[in-house]
């Protein structure tokens, strides 16, 4: 359940304690691991208050994928793609540097991959709307340019996570670029 900011306060600590639990629990063990019961005891909730709130643990996985993913396109609105591409790439990498283990597991292991899909075309898609070169794709064209940016930025992002971060983000960021510029400019003309 999204909290809107107008619910009662015993639901707020009650979502609240079911993510952070949930949290917990990703940065412990695999997804297919993880049990509604073992949620419930570390939420100190009974499974029935849990599935008022959430049908299954994928409703709740894809809850907490939306929410990222969200928070992501709120700090891109602005952006004017192609022309900002850089700088999109750029706030995906400090944001998702910022996250945590939760979303590193989330966002990286294939388990939690497999439950939902990747929120990342919707992220892309976001500030591409007004670029008039774009428009004047096919939706196939839309649809492997969405394709290409987002498989470019997730396995650059994930093999920076899998290698521990030994490679300065700074210097991930302008590899990246690179690699996504080149292509979609090489694209576009």
């Amino acid at each position: 359940m999204i909290l809107k900011g107008n619910e009662d306060l015993r639901v707020v600590k009650t979502i609240e304690g079911i993510k952070s639990a949930f949290e917990e629990l990703i940065c412990e063990k695999e997804y297919g691991k993880i049990t509604v019961k073992e949620l419930c005891d570390r939420a100190r909730i009974n499974k029935k208050t849990f599935y008022h709130y959430y049908e299954t643990l994928d409703a709740l996985l894809f809850e907490l994928k939306t929410e990222y993913s969200d928070s992501f396109v709120e700090k891109i609105k602005g952006y004017e793609l192609p022309d900002e591409l850089e700088k999109v790439n750029r706030a995906f990498f400090e944001y998702s540097a910022q996250q945590g283990l939760a979303y590193e597991k989330i966002t990286c292991s294939g388990t939690y991959r497999l439950t939902a899909p990747d929120s990342s075309v919707k992220d892309n898609e976001a500030g591409w709307v007004k670029s008039k070169r774009y428009q004047a794709l096919s939706d196939y064209e839309k649809n492997l340019l969405m394709g290409f940016v987002s498989s470019a930025v997730l396995t650059a992002y994930r093999k920076w996570i899998e290698e521990e971060k030994r490679v300065p983000l700074e210097e991930v960021i302008k590899v990246t670029n690179k690699i996504i510029l080149y292509g979609v400019q090489g694209f576009l003309e």
